[in-house]
């Protein structure tokens, strides 16, 4: 494997238990996607999270990211834990990192739980995320890129119910920068094309839905769930940003079918 992995600084791990490997999403870090239930899975689980070359702790290469590299990436941050065979949690982009290392690394990957994610971009995912490209250039306004993405990432309701001063919070926290990776990583949605992976798929699949999802729309969850032997879907009423918004039942979710395959 190519490893863009500096160091083990760049890895969250906790827990114990069968393992459980997760992939983020892009312009995040581990935190970011999945904080509020890292305790949740770690009670059940050695939990596995490295951030991705330009997120959290670990800087941005010279080596151009591809979905290969970001596969053998997240599995390498795993061997390297101690941590030879685990399930893979995706979340957005780590979706399909998590189809590309199970069709790589079979041998190790037990499960797959896909949340939140697309097995390519179609039209409007693009333009999603051009838009956001193109608002965080250098010369870009912070907090147009934020209200935009606050826009994008929160389910309707969700915002709707926030008062003045928790959506200034929120923007402030956007406003404050994206992770120095963040167009790099946008830059494979480019290229991004799993459909012809979901067929190999031969462990058991969940696909979550969030079903106000106005970054990545449920019809990507179900062209996930259609193209994977066997996958099963089930949906979570929020927006894209399923750690805010609904965390007890995302980490139940997640728990409850490992628990359902043995993985």
């Amino acid at each position: 494997m190519t490893s863009l992995l500096p160091s083990q600084k760049s890895v969250i791990v906790r827990g114990s238990g069968p393992g459980l490997l997760l992939a983020h999403g892009a312009g995040s870090d581990i935190e970011d996607s999945y904080g509020p239930v890292l305790e949740n899975l770690a009670a059940r689980r050695t939990v596995i999270g490295p951030d991705y070359p330009g997120s959290g702790n670990n800087p941005l290469q010279d080596l151009p990211l591809t979905l290969d590299r970001l596969a053998d990436h997240i599995v390498e941050s795993a061997v390297q834990s101690g941590v030879h065979s685990f399930a893979i949690s995706g979340f957005s982009l780590g979706t399909t990192v998590a189809v590309r290392a199970a069709v790589r690394h079979p041998e190790r990957v037990t499960a797959l739980v896909l949340s939140a994610g697309f097995a390519r971009p179609n039209a409007r995912l693009k333009l999603v995320v051009d838009t956001w490209r193109a608002l965080g250039a250098p010369d870009g306004d912070s907090r147009v890129l934020a209200s935009y993405l606050s826009l994008v990432v929160g389910g309707a309701r969700w915002l709707d119910a926030r008062s003045h001063e928790e959506v200034e919070e929120q923007l402030a926290l956007f406003s404050a920068g994206m992770p120095p990776g963040t167009d790099a990583q946008l830059a494979l949605f480019d290229g991004i094309d799993v459909r012809a992976d979901l067929a190999r798929i031969a462990v058991p699949v969940l696909v979550v839905s969030p079903l106000g999802d106005l970054l990545t729309t449920p019809v990507h969850s179900r062209e996930l769930a259609d193209g994977i032997p066997g996958a099963r879907l089930a949906t979570l009423d929020c927006g894209h940003a399923i750690a805010a918004e609904r965390p007890a039942e995302w980490a139940a979710l997640i728990t409850e079918f490992l628990d359902s395959v043995g993985g």
